[in-house]
């Protein structure tokens, strides 16, 4: 494998869903039983330095060629739950919205024009196939949209500040949350929401996250994870970061039509993670 496999590639943030087996239909239910069962299960940071690896050739491979067989797996009440990597998918809709962040010079750098638009039409071929597809991950870099808060309690927040015994394992902060309760959340959201404003990006990526969960196993585990993150931000900052907390009190602000303590609690949100994104500006 190439040296890029000893790199810890992080500043990205992910959105999972964990299906429990009876979601999936025959033979891939069989595959992910047999999967689970495996006592070397890989880690985010293996997917992503095999996607980092694929952009080292000339020209680079922008989407993997074949579907990744590979998933993470968690048990929820002694059931077995995965959430499948499909690499190959999120790789397209990633390479799709690169136009968003990068300008049209920046972008035929990274990716010849000639890459990209072949690997569009291959994207265009496969949905004809597959037109029902969709991700059982979303990945956000140097940020935790702050609608994906919506969807977790301060109560489900798992902190780890790693250093292990030898020093080098990295710090963990996740949320996790039962698919009800995440659906739930996201109702009374919209509520509170659509009654104190008009309109806005944070009702409309709570809609879109809240129409992708629709599309899952309703008893599937949700898990908002801050993934290389943890690297982008200092300890003593990560310990005390409670951005679910902040979230679900300025909700509720809302609903009891308070908007300055709805307003002093967004304050926090985005001086928080303005220091996440100054310090990609700094790199």
């Amino acid at each position: 494998m190439p040296k890029v496999s000893s790199v810890i590639v992080p500043y990205a943030a992910y959105l999972r869903v964990y299906e429990p087996l009876a979601a999936f239909r025959e033979p891939e239910r069989e595959h992910w039983a047999r999967y689970a069962r495996r006592p070397d299960l890989p880690s985010y940071q293996v997917e992503l330095r095999r996607s980092l690896a694929d952009l080292l050739p000339t020209p680079p491979v922008a989407v993997p060629v074949h579907e990744s067989a590979d998933a993470f797996v968690a048990e929820v009440d002694g059931v077995v739950c995965v959430c499948p990597w499909r690499t190959r998918l999120r790789g397209w809709q990633a390479l799709g919205e690169l136009a968003e962040d990068f300008s049209e010079p920046v972008l035929d750098a990274l990716i010849p024009p000639v890459v990209r638009r072949e690997t569009a039409q291959d994207y265009e071929r496969w949905l004809e196939r597959n037109p029902d597809a969709r991700p059982w991950i979303r990945t956000a870099t140097w940020q935790v949209p702050i609608n994906w808060f919506v969807l977790v309690s301060d109560a489900e927040r798992e902190y780890d500040k790693g250093g292990g015994d030898g020093g080098s394992a990295a710090p963990v902060l996740r949320y996790r949350t039962p698919m009800v309760q995440a659906r739930r959340r996201v109702a009374r959201g919209l509520r509170a929401l659509k009654e104190a404003v008009d309109e806005g990006p944070l009702i409309d990526g709570l809609m879109d996250v809240g129409r992708w969960l629709e599309e899952f196993h309703p008893r599937s585990l949700v898990e908002l994870d801050y993934g290389g993150l943890v690297h982008a931000v200092p300890a003593g900052e990560l310990e005390d970061d409670h951005s679910a907390a902040d979230v679900a009190e300025g909700i509720e602000a809302l609903r009891q039509g308070d908007p300055a303590t709805a307003g002093e609690a967004y304050g926090r949100l985005v001086e928080r993670w303005r220091s996440v994104r100054d310090r990609r500006s700094a790199n």
